[in-house]
């Protein structure tokens, strides 16, 4: 009988750990009297140091605390029905270091996730899918190391991801970027990580919007001064990133490894980076003008007021406001110089931004079309001169003076005695006639046939008729005195006959 008593209890004593274990993993009911306070929709069960979450959780609930308590896993099987009304959980201060894949089936209406100050090591991949009307997500203060690229997919109304204080070393730029990034994040903070490297070309390229709520400080970065001119540009625009932890915003030289100067002093003493300043607008004579009105804040009403305080209206066709709120002027005139003012108005800040437009007197085609010219005329002064240097060294020389180009002095046959004969026949012909007519006699007048030296030498400035002899015997003589204009006058090419 003892025998058989004792093997029926046996199955049964079993069975008791897994009813034990059973009960942990599913939770106590809900007790509002002795371990939690239900007031109205709100069920606080802080402090109480509960290992699981209550069961029987009443359907209108819409704020669960659960904080500071002993909750290291968040199962699938947390709540067995759905909670649409609960739109605030909170799991912060619980040592949680595991969280399942269907852990936020049932609680897809939630607005507030508070993870903080737990264990998280890792996010899986569309961990948080379920939660698209998630607006607030903290995960601060874990050991995350490894974010999945795709953990955060589906936080369509995403607007704060709070992720310092953790061991992330890569800047999850995916979350920001354009066409990746969630629409709706205001607020990305990975400071106090282990974070070495940031993608500083794609942050400068990302609306104020988002650069006013992207806080990296307490990181491990590098001292350059790329970063530099980024955090001088950030604050210069009173972004609340740079301003608000200005003394945080600390990097490594690269000389120590080790010591940590602040960013903005590295054009002081370290670096000596260039100074930053904001510069005017500066264009040309019909070219087209776009500023940009980038507020720190999304949701605002922009409005323009033109130099000489006139307001933008659809008269104005140099000056048009497009649609996302920027203002395009142009064709530009020199007269659309001045000062230029975007007024931005929303529900918690006002802003107001002014544009100094400098438009040069001239166009851009036209410094173009300068430089062409000038450049055509050196081109042309350069060739003028090789020419020159061509014409004056280079041409073959036709004076009879040359070697081998003309006749030399005594050589009887120039062209100063072949135009001597011709004239010389003319005078006989006109002789002969003059016998036969008892004319004149020109016999005296056939002087001309001079010697092949006298006829050089008078450079073939022969008077055959008109003359007297005592003048031409002076005129000879004058001519053999000058040697020099007797040597050019050889050189002339065609002899003049009077």
């Amino acid at each position: 009988m003892r025998r058989r008593s004792f093997f029926t209890l046996l199955p049964l004593a079993l069975l008791l750990p897994t009813f034990g274990v059973s009960g942990q993993l599913i939770g106590s009911p809900l007790d509002c009297r002795k371990t939690c306070v239900c007031a109205s929709n709100i069920v606080s069960c802080s402090k109480v140091n509960l290992t699981n979450v209550p069961t029987a959780l009443p359907q209108y609930t819409a704020v669960l605390d659960l904080s500071f308590n002993s909750i290291n896993r968040l199962r699938a099987e947390w709540t067995p029905f759905k909670l649409s009304r609960l739109h605030t959980l909170l799991l912060n201060n619980n040592g949680l270091t595991f969280l399942s894949s269907e852990a936020f089936l049932y609680v897809t209406g939630l607005r507030y996730l508070d993870l903080s100050s737990n264990g998280l090591c890792l996010l899986d991949e569309f961990i948080f899918e379920p939660l698209e009307q998630l607006e607030v997500l903290l995960l601060y203060k874990n050991h995350i190391s490894q974010i999945d690229r795709t953990a955060f997919s589906g936080l369509i109304n995403l607007q704060r991801l709070y992720l310092s204080h953790n061991q992330i070393s890569r800047f999850p730029l995916e979350l920001v970027k354009e066409r990746s990034r969630l629409e709706t994040l205001r607020l990305l903070d990975v400071s106090s990580n282990r974070i070495k490297v940031l993608p500083l070309h794609e942050l400068q390229g990302l609306p104020a919007w988002i650069k006013n709520g992207l806080y990296f400080h307490n990181n491990s970065l590098p001292c350059t001064c790329e970063l530099y001119d980024m955090m001088a540009r950030w604050h210069l625009k009173e972004l609340s990133s740079a301003t608000d932890f200005r003394g945080d915003h600390k990097c490594v030289l690269q000389v120590s490894q080790k010591e940590k100067v602040p960013t903005l002093d590295l054009n002081k003493a370290y670096l000596n980076c260039s100074e930053v300043k904001i510069m005017d607008e500066e264009a040309y004579l019909e070219q087209f003008l776009v500023l940009d009105c980038d507020t720190r804040q999304k949701d605002v009403v922009k409005s323009w007021t033109l130099p000489g305080n006139v307001s933008v209206s659809p008269a104005n066709k140099t000056a048009v406001m497009l649609p996302e709120g920027n203002l395009q002027i142009g064709p530009l005139q020199v007269e659309d110089s001045g000062v230029y003012i975007c007024h931005a108005t929303g529900v918690s800040l006002n802003e107001t931004l002014y544009f100094t437009v400098v438009v040069f007197n001239s166009t851009m085609s036209g410094g173009l079309e300068n430089m062409k010219t000038a450049y055509t005329t050196l081109v042309a002064c350069l060739v003028s001169v090789v020419m020159v240097l061509v014409y004056l060294y280079l041409t073959p020389c036709q004076c009879a003076c040359c070697p081998g180009q003309g006749l030399e002095k005594n050589d009887p046959t120039g062209s100063l005695h072949s135009s001597t004969v011709s004239i010389s026949q003319a005078n006989e012909g006109i002789g002969q006639d003059g016998d036969d007519g008892g004319g004149r006699d020109f016999s005296y007048r056939h002087v001309p046939f001079l010697e092949t030296k006298d006829q050089l030498e008078q450079n073939g400035r022969l008077n055959p008729i008109g003359e007297e002899d005592e003048e031409w015997q002076e005129q000879k003589t004058k001519r053999r005195g000058s040697d020099e204009q007797s040597v050019s006058s050889v050189c002339s090419d065609t002899p003049m006959v009077v």
